[in-house]
């Protein structure tokens, strides 16, 4: 059998990169795929997109795990992948990741990530991925079984950033089987800006030492498995003295911007409690400012993606047996479907109404 994959896309104004990511999801090779996305207030066109070239469109908050839960909640695929929307995935992502799933017999898989967009940041951004894409300390999953997320909650909804990173952890503290697919992902990032990096640190910091308490020595063992990679990797750094560079002096602005977060975080009351339960549906948060989320949202200034993807043949076509659109919430549009044999960086911040438009996760 097929197994139907749900592809769960959370938004917030993403009109710059918005219909690449669904386009390019439409056109998978998989057969079987439900494309849902999860709209937060936009104001920029992104939900007239979402109507028209997503299967289920809803509309949900505050940040971006609640959106992805809230997919996950109305999804009917039996795995289910999680894009942000400045992200493309080449035609094959899908079905490469749910082949190498399938054949390991795990639980999640890892997709690898290039970035793409204008400027020195950016080039330095994507060289740092490059060399991290192989370590197996930092490998994210983003193809995860359905039934594993709705077991144990989730996303958490008290981290906003590195709720990647917690799955992540969750899993392998729970030997849970995560292999490396073989597909690629563009992370169309625009121009990244140092002052837009240190905004949108300084707010997933805010949930960092909530994170640190879940997770005891996560964050030395990530630290590590970076320093792992760049030794690893010390030839190809070399060959881009600059960049390798700008890379040291981004990863200094970043974590003064996280250790600035925390504190901030700690002072207003954020991240104080240590969660009950790591099960997601429940936030023991305070709230960032308003002013915070906005300023965290302007991480790059804005521009076309390096290569918006054409519209196919394949964009349009009918998919995969989905949900009956009586499970559909009201206030959602659910696009009809038929039998066919044949996408924001948010790391930690806690109880936010609001998330930034990518997140970065290392």
């Amino acid at each position: 059998m097929t197994p139907l994959v749900s592809v769960v896309v959370p938004t917030r104004d993403a009109g710059r990169t918005i219909e690449a990511c669904l386009r390019s999801i439409r056109a998978q090779t998989w057969p079987a795929l439900e494309l849902i996305v999860v709209d937060n207030d936009s104001v920029d066109g992104t939900w007239a997109v979402a109507e028209r070239l997503a299967d289920v469109a809803l509309r949900g908050g505050p940040e971006r795990s609640a959106q992805r839960n809230l997919g996950i909640d109305h999804a009917a695929g039996a795995w289910i992948c999680y894009v942000d929307a400045d992200m493309e995935l080449s035609p094959d992502v899908v079905e490469r990741a749910v082949v190498a799933g399938e054949s390991a017999h795990a639980v999640g898989v890892a997709i690898p990530e290039e970035s793409v967009g204008e400027g020195f940041w950016t080039r330095c951004r994507a060289l740092e991925r490059r060399c991290l894409r192989d370590e197996p300390e930092l490998r994210w999953p983003r193809l995860v079984r359905t039934r594993y997320l709705r077991d144990t909650g989730g996303f958490v909804p008290w981290l906003t950033g590195t709720e990647d990173a917690e799955l992540h952890r969750r899993m392998v503290g729970a030997e849970v089987p995560i292999v490396l697919a073989d597909g690629l992902i563009l992370h169309h990032e625009g121009r990244l800006t140092l002052a837009g990096l240190a905004r949108k640190r300084r707010y997933y910091g805010r949930g960092l030492l909530a994170y640190r308490r879940a997770h005891p020595g996560a964050l030395t063992a990530q630290a590590r498995a970076v320093a792992r990679a760049a030794w690893r990797h010390r030839h190809e750094l070399l060959a881009e003295p600059a960049v390798a560079a700008g890379i040291a002096v981004m990863r200094t602005v970043e974590l003064a911007a996280y250790l600035t977060g925390a504190v901030a975080g700690r002072h207003d009351g954020g991240g104080q409690e240590r969660p009950a339960s790591l099960a997601t549906r429940s936030s023991s948060s305070a709230p960032a400012s308003s002013e915070d989320r906005s300023r965290a949202r302007t991480d790059t200034v804005d521009g076309p993606p390096a290569r918006p993807a054409a519209p196919t043949d394949t964009a349009d076509r009918p998919l995969a047996v989905g949900k009956n659109s009586s499970r559909v919430a009201p206030g959602t549009t659910h696009r009809p479907r038929f039998e066919t044999s044949s996408e924001s960086e948010n790391l930690p911040a806690t109880g936010s109404s609001s998330h930034p438009s990518r997140g970065d996760h290392t």
